[in-house]
């Protein structure tokens, strides 16, 4: 059974819900069973006075259960599942009691649908509960009714921002946006106040039912809204780049529901509902952010190692905005840091990014001055080595030079306590070369954070040649502990995200190289789904950076004797970095402008300097920038130097920003399809070069009938 029924002598109901089997409440078929139950001895009900629905977990109700769900991919079946749970959801707001949603936990997705159908809801306001309608983050949109009672409910414009942006709210803002009515101190209190509406209230309607109701702020025919509903949909495809089929599907399930009665609303919802949740995109952001990403997160990467590490006293080299970033998070999540630089000054400096950071959490109300004050006082900046004694972990966040991160390994490793783990944040000299210069080599690993630290989502973990499998699972045990998504790699040069990143801006600034119009370029860039252009993106990583890896990079491999790559790309380099001092954003400008008080333009010199002399179609440029990075993940696969297909696709869409809606590098092929995939590659290969080659992974893979 989902639902424990319980009657109170005020003959008020309690449904409670508690799934067997699961540390959360989804809905599924056992659910979906045991809520038609429960609504059957609800008509039964003689004397029925009201009734409370509350959960008897940590959460309220999480949602659909997105793996049963998606064992189909038949739209009538998806359609059919929508208006049977509706139909239950509507019969609950028109029997005429009142109905309560006594909210003790997260209501997400239906868990919030469910509420919304209630004519009362109130949340114990207590940390981290979440209220919200997510399914536009999985290609989707509310199939319980969520769209429709939202425009009903707070109007199109509101609706729109929490429907297409997938927006989360904790309870008090809930409440000030008018999606709850009140809110609870404990469980007590939640059951007192939905009870206390019970007894208040004999008879009730939702709002929508009631005689003379309008949907709050007009319905699509009001001029006011009505002159806004053409832009809407120009808005989002600049937005999207008509990428993403879910929000615009909203819109119009909402726009052209509100147009009609609610029973027809949430009919033409379903159709939405059934036509996204077949469709590609969805297949692909399911995959991707359901099934790996949960896959990731639950140690599919980790080690079997039973022991769960915790870390106390993090150690970091380096102030500069890499090594501030990885402190704010550590001490966010309440670990002691030393931040250390070679003068106090430098690490002083380091320390005020996070006294800024949190200043602006306490401006916003996110935190309290003591709040930010305890995290702030947990980071000690320093220039004393001696500092880093006790130390169970140390993050190497120095400059991109072998003798450098070789001097201070041993300073640090000098110090720290001797279980401890050295992490190299390293973003492509290899770790086991690193590690060589390590006196303990088998606790030494890489820890590729992101810019900026405390913001983006991934940390990559590359396994060297003597790390030991203890060493892994405590470096995948700390990234979880600093919250963040862990991705594990072995040894290479570049690893995997770097390695892979780079072939998207070379083969951007290639295309500049051939004659192509920097504009062209960077449109294409953005119209594959990539959050930046390449030469944007170019400028923001530094052509100086790009330069000095490429010289480090031919340095090494000749040292063993190998041939360093040649690429069009580094003809463009080599022009703006040594002929137009032109470095990038932080030096003052690269391929664009950066204007004090306005926004970046590209240089008008590039005409001059890359004479435009072809024009590319659009879906070439797309193709040739996206079958790059997917041919090269594919080589790490080949390689070993990637081990899972989930670490490929959520490393590529956390680490650089891959096509989300593609699903990541290697679903980008499973949805492009392998024969058509290999074929356009080799077409690409004629005609571009040998870098499109098709790797012998992808054509065994091929023949075989198979997929990532």
């Amino acid at each position: 059974m989902s639902f424990k029924y319980s009657k109170d002598e005020n003959n008020i109901v309690t449904l409670t819900m508690d799934l067997e089997g699961r540390s959360a409440n989804v809905i599924n078929l056992a659910f979906g069973a045991s809520f038609r139950e429960a609504l059957a001895k609800l008509q039964a009900e003689a004397d029925l006075r009201g009734v409370i629905i509350t959960s008897a977990k940590e959460t309220f109700l999480a949602g659909a259960d997105i793996d049963e769900m998606f064992a189909t991919s038949d739209a009538k079946d998806f359609f059919d599942r929508a208006q049977e749970l509706k139909a239950g959801f509507r019969w609950l707001e028109t029997q005429g009691k009142p109905v309560v949603a006594a909210i003790n936990g997260t209501a997400l997705g239906a868990g919030f649908e469910l509420a919304l159908a209630c004519h009362y809801r109130v949340v114990w306001d207590k940390p981290k509960v979440e209220l919200g309608l997510p399914e536009v983050t999985l290609g989707l949109l509310p199939g319980g009714g969520g769209v429709t009672r939202m425009v009903r409910l707070i109007g199109l414009q509101p609706a729109f921002l929490y429907l297409t942006e997938g927006k989360k709210v904790n309870p008090k803002t809930a409440l000030s946006d008018g999606l709850i009515h009140a809110l609870a101190t404990d469980k007590e209190d939640l059951l007192k106040k939905a009870t206390d509406y019970i007894l208040a209230n004999k008879s009730v309607k939702q709002p929508w039912d009631q005689d003379g109701y309008k949907i709050p702020g007009g319905s699509p025919l009001t001029p006011k809204v009505a002159q806004m509903l053409p832009i809407a949909p120009a808005m989002l495809a600049k937005k999207t780049h008509n990428n993403y089929p879910a929000p615009l599907a909203i819109m119009a399930a909402a726009v052209e529901g509100a147009m009609v009665d609610i029973e027809t609303a949430t009919r033409i919802e379903s159709r939405y509902f059934a036509q996204l949740a077949t469709g590609q995109v969805a297949k692909n952001m399911i995959n991707v952010f359901w099934k790996q990403l949960n896959a990731l997160n639950a140690g599919k990467s980790r080690p079997a190692i039973k022991e769960k590490f915790s870390f106390k006293k993090v150690g970091i080299l380096g102030a500069g905005m890499m090594g501030s970033g990885i402190a704010y998070a550590c001490a966010m999540s309440g670990l002691e840091v030393v931040l250390k630089d070679v003068n106090q000054e430098v690490a002083d400096k380091g320390k005020s990014y996070s006294a800024d950071l949190l200043k602006k959490r306490v401006s916003k109300g996110k935190a309290t001055n003591e709040k930010a004050e305890e995290i702030l006082n947990r980071i000690k900046a320093s220039a004393d080595p001696a500092d880093l004694a006790g130390c169970d972990l140390i993050i190497e966040a120095v400059t991109e030079n072998r003798k450098i991160k070789a001097i201070v390994t041993a300073e640090a490793e000098a110090q720290m306590d001797a279980t401890g783990v050295f992490a190299s944040n390293t973003s492509t000299l290899p770790i086991t070369g690193l590690a060589e210069k390590s006196s303990r080599p088998k606790q030494f690993v890489g820890l590729h954070f992101f810019s900026p630290a405390d913001r983006m989502p991934l940390v990559e973990i590359i396994v060297g040649k003597e790390t030991s499998e203890e060493t892994l699972a405590r470096a995948f045990d700390f990234v979880k502990q600093i919250k963040k998504t862990p991705i594990v790699v072995n040894d290479s040069r570049g690893f995997y995200t770097s390695r892979v990143f780079a072939t998207y801006v070379l083969e951007g600034i290639a295309l500049l190289a051939e004659g192509n119009n920097p504009r062209a370029i960077e449109a294409a860039g953005l119209q594959a789904g990539m959050p930046v252009g390449p030469l944007a993106l170019t400028d923001e990583v530094s052509l100086g950076l790009i330069a000095h890896i490429r010289t480090q990079t031919e340095e090494d491999l000749k040292a063993e004797g190998k041939t360093p790559p040649v690429h069009r790309a580094y003809e463009v380099v080599d022009k703006m970095v040594n002929d137009y001092k032109r470095i990038g954003k932080a030096a003052g400008g690269g391929f664009y402008e950066y204007p004090k008080d306005g926004k970046k333009f590209l240089w008008p010199g590039l005409a001059e300097a890359f004479p435009h002399t072809t024009d590319d179609d659009q879906k070439t440029m797309i193709e040739r920038m996206m079958f790059i990075q997917c041919l090269e993940t594919v080589r790490c696969m080949e390689e070993g130097v990637l081990t899972s297909v989930a670490d490929g696709n959520i490393g590529s869409i956390f680490g650089w920003g891959f096509a989300p809606f593609k699903g990541g590098t290697l679903q980008y092929i499973n949805d492009y399809g392998f024969p058509a995939f290999v074929s356009r590659a080799r077409e690409l290969q004629a005609a571009y070069g040998d870098r499109f080659a098709v790797p012998a992974l992808l054509e065994q893979m091929t023949k075989e009938g198979k997929e990532f």
